[in-house]
């Protein structure tokens, strides 16, 4: 970013603080929650010094994917500390109305997205990528070439290893849930 001086020094200063207070956090801290938001805190500070540097794309990846796996550590930090608390109480595991819906309406998504793609004609996405070429060229940034390869060469490969991930997802929380 093109700043005056004195703030673009505020600035460094201030995401400086904020990641001196959140790894102080991250290690302090005997929760595990407070302790991936402190987490949590560090990764965007950092994210944000790659903006004052003009890296806007390694910013959002760092948003993205490093942020995203904050999530994702919340999710099992809860399941593996507080994961036994939930089953005290019951002696045997029945199936409940919303474990019937939940199934219903994943089968209902499945099937619908197995319709269509096998429904979609791949022979006319195609041509699509071809003549997307031709635009690719005119493009100057990096970062809109790869959204343009991400969404017209590489879709299905993105979308597969997306619904790869849910899956696995799904199976680590069932997993940590027993």
């Amino acid at each position: 970013m093109d700043l005056p001086g004195p703030i673009h020094d505020f600035l460094l200063v201030f995401l400086g603080s904020g990641l001196i207070i959140g790894g102080l956090g991250v290690v302090l801290l005997t929760n595990p929650i407070y302790s991936a938001f402190s987490l949590g805190l560090v990764l965007v500070c950092i994210s944000l010094f790659y903006i004052l540097s003009n890296s806007h794309f390694v910013a959002a990846a760092q948003l993205l994917i490093y942020v995203g796996a904050v999530n994702v550590l919340i999710i099992f930090a809860v399941m593996f500390m507080n994961g036994s608390d939930y089953y005290k109480d019951f002696k045997f595991h029945l199936w409940t109305i919303g474990d019937g819906v939940t199934s219903l309406v994943c089968t209902s998504i499945f099937f619908s997205l197995l319709s269509i793609i096998l429904d979609t004609s791949w022979y006319g996405i195609i041509w699509t990528t071809r003549s997307n070429q031709i635009i690719e060229q005119d493009l100057i940034s990096n970062s809109q070439q790869i959204g343009i390869h991400l969404s017209t060469d590489f879709f299905l490969p993105f979308e597969l290893i997306s619904i790869i991930l849910l899956v696995a997802l799904i199976g680590a929380i069932a997993v940590a849930r027993q």
